[in-house]
């Protein structure tokens, strides 16, 4: 927090000027971020004694200070508010919970010997592209339909220049390529692959009808030729491609892309339901939750957030987006998605014919995908937020909403390794998982081991105030119990943290059956969500450790911190390690105790004691 910072006095010092403003409370957590035509009239009205809604009041109390990016205009405001949103996720913003990327039909026209690729992104590349489609599955078997029928190439060769350096690739073999890479391909067959690829393009842009007679030919032909086989290959084509093009069951005659958007809300919680039409034709639908959602807040001021958030992410704009209703910031969104788009963007709210049928249409799936979310979202909730709850409630804490546990891994002390999870609102933020490499010299001492993850973890001086070093959590959950928790305790006491710190209790097969807490076991209910979190917590660390170290494994296999003592190889580190058990057993050993050991000598055994003892 910034103790110096007087809000009254920065209020004065407000710019009337375009921008974006930053809220963050005592913990210096942004919780809320805007934009403004004038700084100084928007910030100004939170702290205005004004009706406002319970949120914003709540908000307002909360805020410690504020900070400012001055813009040049609001069209610049508008799209740096949305990139802040998406990279701090301030707890007061309207938030979209799924951030999701969509698949495109990519054509390398740009090639010459154009191939057909599924793309997640679009660049500015001078290929072509289609999309975006809601369904990865659906994408690739268009694609591989697309190949079985006009048999373009798949591979990644560079041609015409490495034409004849290899051997065609099993798809000629098969008859689902026609192998430009071959030495002999001749003008004929570019011809023909051209041909292909114009074909190809026709079917992406639902001109169905050609492809189908011309299926339709080579099966009666083979057929006539007795050649059923090839018959039965063409009918089961053909029976693809009209599989294909009845999913196209809406088609307006305009040929024009469109996002139609509609939303239904319940209170806090809001579902928008998008259709995507491209070139007139309904090609998927898809929705997103919305929370954070103002109770207080029109319909109109959500969909607007909405349009911000979702067309700052998605690199395909369409011509047009259909609402339900008007939004506030209606020209400045078609300003900046012209920009975007490099064409005008009209943003229509339709209120009679087809157009506004399908917003009807649009708006009904909504409704319905609300309906069917309520149950499924107070399950998700019980199993999240609730069951932290749960968890605060055995120990009597006021909140367990963020929640750290760390775990050891290693093989007889080498290649040590500390993990450290984080589960915010019951659910894991791998964002925040951190991992630790440890001391050589402490070898299979797990007490030690974790000693020194909590003290790197607590001390460590965080270069950014967001990182998931610079929050501390409200609870600590070891993987253990009593030994565990008071090596946690011991560490936060010599660094003055106050955390409160629980320990997960197994029972003889290594199963949870309680916490302990404040030196006593507290016998929780096995069936409970806030046992399963517990669990989940649990099994996370262990797997975090545990992947982390096979990875280290599988770089160097396993070392030991013998191997980095001048003198002893392999032989001689098997030797001691068969000799002694494991490493704290060797350090403790003399000089003579080690020359002792078959294949060691004075020399060795003095190079491993005086290594050992200055670690």
């Amino acid at each position: 927090m910034n103790k110096e910072f007087d809000i009254e006095e920065e209020l004065k010092k407000l710019p009337k000027s375009p921008g974006v403003y930053l809220m963050h409370d005592a913990e210096d957590t942004i919780i809320y971020i805007g934009k403004a035509v004038n700084l100084f009239k928007r910030v100004h009205s939170y702290f205005r004694k004004t009706t406002k809604s319970e949120k914003i009041k709540r908000m307002v109390s909360q805020i410690a200070w504020f900070e400012y990016i001055l813009t040049d205009s609001e069209l610049e405001a508008l799209v740096l508010e949305n990139n802040l949103i998406k990279e701090h996720r301030p707890k007061y913003n309207t938030m979209l919970k799924d951030d999701k990327t969509y698949p495109y039909i990519k054509v390398t026209v740009n090639e010459p010997y154009p191939r057909i690729m599924f793309s997640r992104t679009m660049k500015k590349d001078k290929a072509k592209y289609f999309g975006p489609y809601t369904s990865s599955y659906g994408v690739r078997e268009t694609i591989e339909l697309i190949n079985k029928i006009y048999r373009l190439r798949t591979c990644n060769r560079v041609l015409p220049r490495d034409r004849g350096k290899e051997r065609p690739c099993l798809n000629y073999h098969m008859k689902q390529c026609s192998a430009p890479c071959l030495k002999d391909f001749t003008a004929e067959d570019d011809a023909r692959y051209a041909e292909s690829v114009r074909g190809a393009l026709e079917f992406l842009n639902g001109q169905y009808e050609p492809v189908l007679r011309s299926l339709q030919e080579r099966m009666d032909a083979a057929s006539e030729r007795l050649d059923f086989e090839n018959a039965a290959v063409y009918r089961d084509l053909i029976e693809a491609v009209r599989s294909v093009s009845e999913k196209q069951k809406i088609t307006a005659h305009d040929g024009e892309d469109r996002d139609v958007v509609a939303l239904n809300r319940d209170r806090e919680d809001a579902v928008v339901v998008i259709f995507f039409v491209r070139e007139g034709r309904l090609i998927g639908r898809d929705h997103y939750v919305l929370s954070h959602v103002s109770a207080d807040a029109e319909d109109a001021e959500v969909l607007n957030d909405f349009l911000g958030q979702f067309y700052t992410g998605t690199p395909f704009v369409p011509r047009e987006i259909m609402l339900e209703t008007d939004v506030p910031d209606r020209e400045v969104i078609e300003k900046f998605l012209s920009d975007k788009r490099g064409s005008r963007v009209t943003i229509l709210i339709p209120k009679i014919g087809q157009k506004e049928r399908l917003v009807e249409l649009a708006h009904r799936n909504a409704e319905i995908i609300m309906e069917n979310s309520k149950e499924r979202i107070k399950r998700e909730e019980g199993r999240t937020i609730g069951a932290a709850k749960e968890i605060a409630d055995w120990l009597g804490l006021g909140s367990a909403n963020r929640m750290e546990s760390y775990d050891i891994s290693h093989i007889s002390g080498f290649d040590s390794v500390g993990s450290m999870v984080v589960f915010e609102k019951g659910k894991a933020k791998r964002s925040d998982y951190r991992k630790f490499r440890l001391s050589a010299g402490i070898g299979n001492n797990d007490y030690e081991s974790m000693r020194e993850v909590l003290t790197r973890r607590f001390t460590h001086e965080s270069k950014s105030e967001y990182d998931s070093f610079s929050r501390y959590p409200d609870l600590i959950l070891m993987d253990g119990g009593k030994g565990q928790v008071n090596i946690c305790l011991e560490v936060l006491n010599e660094l003055k943290i106050d955390i409160p710190v629980a320990g997960m209790v197994k029972d003889d097969r290594h199963r949870t059956r309680g916490i302990y807490f404040n030196d006593r076991e507290i016998p929780i209910d096995t069936h409970s969500e806030g046992f399963k979190l517990a669990t989940r917590i649990q099994d996370e660390v262990h797997r975090f450790a545990i992947e982390y170290h096979r990875s280290l494994r599988s770089v160097s296999q396993v070392h030991s911190v013998l191997d980095d003592i001048p003198g002893i190889g392999p032989a001689r580190r098997k030797a001691l390690m068969r000799y002694f058990g494991d490493i704290e057993k060797i350090k403790a050993a003399d000089v003579d105790e080690l020359a002792a050991v078959e294949g060691m000598n004075s020399k060795a055994a003095k190079a491993v004691a005086e290594y050992l003892r200055a670690r």
